[in-house]
């Protein structure tokens, strides 16, 4: 008899953090094609912080359980999943849900955990990883030599693209504030304050002559324009974001379309330069099979670049669950390295 009791974190509305609720009730059952996962670690991205606001492009509507991603073991697995499936640690991919003791997905959506690796160091690199491995090797094939920037070197995405930019043997400028600057020296990046009134100067002076291979940019805004003119010939602007908008009023989408307008145009004029609007999600409602073999290889890949050292999981804090209130003020702080994470 299961005596498991389903404890989640649930979003009212636009809320500050200490408007969010803890709700109890019973664990779901595992329809068919999917599992039962018993979350050991769950985090706080950027998501939660715009989804709190209502500035989270898609998020659904309120009331609802927030958590981008989470790792845990099989509970239970429903009709057509294999059995010995039980038992098995997995990390998934969830956009909304992860806030929660036990979480129910398609058996599809998840991926193995190598053993060795610790729930809280594997969450970490789920939604983080996989955003980083994907921008750096499929949208800017980054390659041995080249010069990259990555906005806010020591955030959650930035410190692991960080990290695998040097894997893949290239020569990285990063941004963020000045008490992150020895630690990013550490990982072999040069370190630049974000707060400089002439940041893109300053890059200008780091970069090669003929400006850098790829531009990594979260902020958005008007600052984009900036990273585009970084770019040499043949180089990539992936932009990832619009944190620069994170706290203003209005429209949701507008800062997105802004974006992605800009992306349009400079990808319509003839110039060798290339720029995106990266999103996780995309493919998955044309193509789920092959956007679920994608996400599963990139995610092995980054916990293979774990376990060879070549990527470190930054844990900046652990908090339980019930405290999630306290962890997303912490995370929305701005003082922490890494990621915060949530265990049941």
């Amino acid at each position: 008899m299961n005596t498991e009791e389903l404890v989640e974190v649930v979003l009212p509305g636009k809320v500050e953090p200490e408007g969010l609720q803890i709700r109890r009730g019973a664990v779901p059952a595992a329809g068919p094609g999917q599992v039962v996962i018993r979350m050991e670690a769950t985090g706080v991205s950027f998501a939660e912080q715009q989804m709190r606001r209502g500035r989270y492009y898609d998020q659904p509507p309120f009331p609802f359980v927030p958590g981008y991603d989470l790792v845990g073991t099989v509970l239970t697995t429903g009709e057509g999943v294999q059995p010995d499936l039980a038992g098995a640690r997995v990390a998934a991919l969830v956009k909304v849900g992860g806030w929660a003791s036990h979480v129910l997905v398609d058996a599809a959506d998840v991926v193995p955990v190598p053993e060795g690796i610790g729930a809280a160091e594997a969450e970490t690199l789920v939604v983080n990883g996989i955003t980083a491995w994907q921008m750096l090797h499929r949208k800017a094939r980054v390659r041995a030599g080249q010069t990259v920037v990555v906005y806010g070197a020591n955030g959650g995405v930035g410190s692991v693209l960080v990290q695998l930019a040097r894997a893949a043997g290239a020569h990285v400028i990063g941004t963020a504030s000045p008490r992150h600057h020895d630690a990013l020296r550490e990982k072999g990046v040069v370190p630049v304050d974000y707060r400089a009134h002439d940041l893109a100067a300053q890059i200008r002076e780091l970069a090669p002559r003929g400006g850098v291979h790829a531009v990594f940019d979260h902020v958005g805004g008007h600052g984009i324009v900036d990273s585009w003119r970084l770019l040499a010939p043949g180089g990539t602007l992936v932009s990832y974001g619009s944190a620069a908008t994170r706290d203003a009023e209005g429209s949701k989408q507008w800062p997105v379309l802004k974006l992605l307008g800009r992306v349009w145009l400079w990808n319509a004029l003839p110039n060798r330069r290339r720029a995106y609007f990266f999103n996780v999600w995309a493919g998955r409602a044309l193509a789920r099979n092959r956007f679920r073999s994608r996400l599963r290889a990139d995610l092995t890949q980054v916990f293979a670049a774990l376990r060879r050292g070549e990527v470190t999981a930054q844990i900046a804090a652990r908090l339980p669950l019930t405290e999630a209130a306290d962890a997303l003020r912490l995370a929305e702080s701005g003082t922490v390295a890494g990621k915060v994470v949530l265990n049941p």
